[in-house]
């Protein structure tokens, strides 16, 4: 018995140690793991580009799941609440927030929020309130009100900083908050609202999509407020929301309508209403508030807004263009189609893209010609010229839309530039329509690109979700000479009617050639100095100051069809008024997002300067003036302090997949911190909840693909040309990652070729994969190369390779896979 102990032992220790070498091969990486040093590859399809470094402060800034925290002497979730007060009197609307942030914890923190506005609001005012307390804030230049802050944070003062990283993105910072403390911060802003087709809208934004980031942490000054924590899809916010609005016109109201939350409407005689949130929206604030109404007669408040103040005075034209025109003359224009399929738009945001598609290509006429690029990380194009409209080309495009699947990162700059290179239509004029979230950081630079590139076209931009970024949005279309137009989720069942005045709008303008003409007005610091072409049939504006006494003329004119337009208003029929103290705020706000425009092409201090200025002169928020309240008594004695981010909601229908997805991580996504199977996290690159677990292959496998990777140069390269589903769950870039990751391990068959010279060429494969992920069966469809030796190895490999598991219980798939060898 004695002679069996040693070999027992040796035995039973060798077990030991293989147990604790799984174990350890199966742990996920620590949060601050050499993940972040293992450099992805990238390959040319629609999956996103970026390429990361091995040097952390290289990579790009990203949004990541929130992962609460273990030490419960912290509060993660310092915004107890956030609510607005609405006041709309004609066409201005003067807005309150209050946000509410109370520390349940046992450790005094700082909250960083990061939250929206409308891209027309002008923030003139903040507040914050510590029990009896209430200190105004003051603007200062961004640097000096961020100084003060950090100084007063440092002193252990309750202090609040609200600063501007987006024309429509603040973010809020509140130090030293105690524990037990309820801080209020009241902020104001007022806006005008521009009624489209006789039709007023208010929008509330209530939060801030993940932002696609190509600015890497090592830039000089980059976007920190993009790195931002989101929960989870369908994950509710602990966050409290409502909203009250009270409509005052001076015409009678026709009708209202909310269409993003469940309201009470009451109507206080004819001329005014009352606008509450249904108790059972107190959790909705992860969609934009949007109220819609119509004056009676579908008239508009057009006409002249005066205010004397008591050193400038003010004015405002809103002037009705003429009808629609509908003149056969109108020569036929070029249709280019650029649609986001990025993994924001993953789920409900396509599909409505993909209805608006299918509904703005049948109604194409014969004589017209299109095209369609797809983009994400890359792009992808329909056709290498446009295609004319014919009922055959039309199916293919829409055969080419519906198989968009969304994933990836966001290159909106790579895809419009790659569009407005493509050759054009012999005749007739280009117009643009670019169909998008909106979610990317890169908005001056996505501006900068239209204006020097649009050659004589014009661009459009569709915007599709619940919380789409306005300010790209609306930019775009202003930097592309067109008009923009908002889809939100809700609104799919009118996605036919809204495509046929898309169509309508897109194709001509209803007035050319605009001039104004100021007769006995003494005016000046009007704004714009040279109207734009009229598409929608909205007013158009006049923003300005005048002196002496109000008298005289304004005169428009321009041309609509082969007929001259002409409009007076004649400017002693209306009086100054007290009411209109807003447009002080609403022209200095104007006046300044024209500077930031024109300041995105041609970076100046001159300009920079100016509005600076701006901002400090009418107390407004700006890019470079900040609002700060500073408390005088110290109130925190101790030494520590935590920074909390308060965690957003994802907007409504936004899949994981614009942040990351449990199981079917998109290569090359940057940066993206997520709570993994076993409660601990890892960062990394495209590695979704436990996306480690699963999808590795077999040991052989691992040790081919090393031993490839310093295999002979000279072998023809490997590239994964396109991945589409046929049937299954998952998501394209699923499947794509494993075969990207297999690459080195699938190219070695080509060492069977006889004569690897010749190996170049497509092969078109169907790939039929069991729920648990192991591969059925593949069929090669179709190859233009020969070798059979080589196609054996292949399909014997790709047998042998392992996807994850099918999120859907029981549900194989089917996935075909198109290879180029070059």
């Amino acid at each position: 018995m004695r002679r069996l102990q040693w070999p027992y032992f040796v035995f039973c220790l060798f077990f030991v140690f293989s147990i604790l070498k799984a174990s350890y091969a199966e742990k996920p990486a620590p949060e601050s793991s050499s993940l972040n040093d293992t450099p992805v590859k990238t390959f040319p399809s629609l999956t996103d580009t970026t390429v990361r470094s091995e040097n952390p402060l290289d990579q790009t800034l990203s949004p990541y799941f929130f992962v609460k925290s273990d030490d419960p002497s912290v509060d993660q979730m310092p915004l107890l609440s956030t609510s607005a007060e609405v006041t709309i009197a004609g066409v201005i609307a003067d807005v309150t927030v209050y946000q509410v942030y109370k520390n349940s914890g046992r450790s005094a923190i700082e909250a960083l929020y990061v939250f929206p506005a409308s891209t027309r609001a002008a923030v003139y005012a903040m507040k914050m309130t510590i029990g009896t307390r209430t200190i105004e804030a003051k603007i200062k230049e961004r640097q000096a009100a961020r100084k003060a802050y950090e100084q007063a944070k440092s002193e252990g003062k309750t202090a609040s900083l609200l600063e501007q990283e987006r024309p429509n993105v603040f973010q809020m910072n509140v130090a030293n908050i105690l524990p037990g403390d309820s801080i209020v911060v009241e902020m104001k802003y007022t806006e005008l609202l521009v009624p489209n087709e006789a039709i007023y809208e208010f929008v509330y934004p209530t939060v801030v999509g993940p932002r696609y980031s190509n600015q890497k942490k090592s830039d000089k000054s980059p976007d920190k407020w993009v790195e931002n924590p989101y929960l989870k899809e369908g994950e509710q916010s602990q966050t409290t929301f409502n909203i009250n609005l009270d409509i005052s016109s001076g015409v009678p109201i026709q009708e209202i309508a909310c269409l993003s939350h469940k309201t009470s409407i009451n109507y206080d005689g004819k001329k005014d209403a009352t606008i509450s949130l249904d108790n059972s929206e107190k959790y909705g604030g992860n969609r934009d508030f949007i109220v819609r109404y119509r004056l009676a007669g579908n008239q508009i408040e057009s006409g002249l807004m005066l205010y004397e103040g008591e050193d400038e005075n003010f004015f405002l034209a809103m002037i009705q263009p003429p009808n629609r025109i509908t003149s056969s003359m109108i020569p036929n224009r070029e249709y280019l189609y650029v649609i986001d399929i990025s993994g924001s738009m993953h789920g409900e945001p396509l599909n409505v893209s993909k209805s608006m598609m299918e509904s703005l290509l049948t109604r194409l006429k014969p004589t017209e010609t299109f095209n369609i690029l797809m983009f994400s990380g890359g792009s992808k194009v329909f056709s290498p010229k446009p295609m004319a409209a014919t009922k055959e080309n039309i199916q293919k495009g829409l055969d080419f839309v519906t198989s968009a699947r969304g994933g990836g990162g966001t290159q909106l700059v790579k895809a419009l530039k790659r569009a407005m290179a493509l050759p054009k239509a012999e005749k007739g004029s280009r117009s643009i329509v670019v169909i998008t979230d909106g979610y990317v950081s890169f908005e001056k630079e996505t501006f900068e690109t239209i204006r020097k590139n649009l050659n004589e076209a014009n661009l459009f931009s569709v915007g599709i979700g619940s919380s789409v970024n306005r300010y790209l949005i609306e930019g775009m279309a202003r930097a592309g000479s067109g008009e923009p137009l908002i889809i939100t989720l809700r609104e799919k069942k009118n996605i036919p009617q809204k495509a046929e005045k898309f169509r309508e709008l897109i194709e001509f303008p209803v007035l050319t050639q605009i001039k104004t003409e100021y007769k006995n007005f003494e005016v000046y610091d009007v704004e714009p100095l040279s109207p734009p072409d009229v598409f929608a049939n909205r007013p158009i504006l006049l923003f300005g100051k005048w002196k002496g006494k109000p008298k005289g003329e304004l005169r428009l004119s321009g041309i609509t069809g082969e007929e001259t337009f002409r409009k007076r208003l004649k400017v002693s029929n209306f009086k100054p008024e007290k009411k209109n103290a807003a447009l002080r705020y609403l022209w200095a706000r104007h006046k300044i997002a024209m500077l930031s425009d024109f300041n995105k092409v041609l970076h100046t201090e001159e300009h920079t300067d100016e509005i600076t200025k701006l901002g400090l002169r009418y107390n407004l928020l700006t890019n470079y003036t900040s609002f700060v309240a500073i408390d005088s008594e110290v109130r925190r004695t101790s030494d520590t302090s935590v920074t909390v981010k308060q965690p957003l909601p994802l907007p409504e229908g936004v899949s994981n997949y614009a942040v990351g997805h449990p199981a079917a991580s998109v290569l090359g996504s940057s940066g993206v911190r997520y709570k993994t199977m076993n409660g601990g996290s890892i960062s990394g690159y495209g590695k979704g909840s436990g996306g480690l677990q699963g999808i590795g292959a077999a040991p052989k496998e691992a040790y081919d693909e090393k031993r490839i990777s310093k295999a002979d140069k000279n072998l023809p390269a490997l590239k994964i040309d396109s991945v589409i589903v046929l049937a299954g769950s998952e998501s394209p870039e699923t499947f794509k990652k494993v075969l990207q990751k297999k690459l080195g391990y699938l190219r070695s068959c080509l060492k069977r070729s006889n004569n690897t010279s010749k190996l170049q060429g497509t092969i078109h494969l169907k790939i039929y994969i069991n729920a648990n992920g192991n591969v059925r069966s593949v069929k090669i469809l179709n190859a233009l190369i020969t070798e059979k030796k080589a196609l054996n190895c292949l399909r014997s490999k790709l047998k042998r390779l392992r996807f994850p598991q099918s999120s859907a219980s029981n549900a194989p798939s089917q996935v075909m896979v198109k290879l180029n060898i070059l």
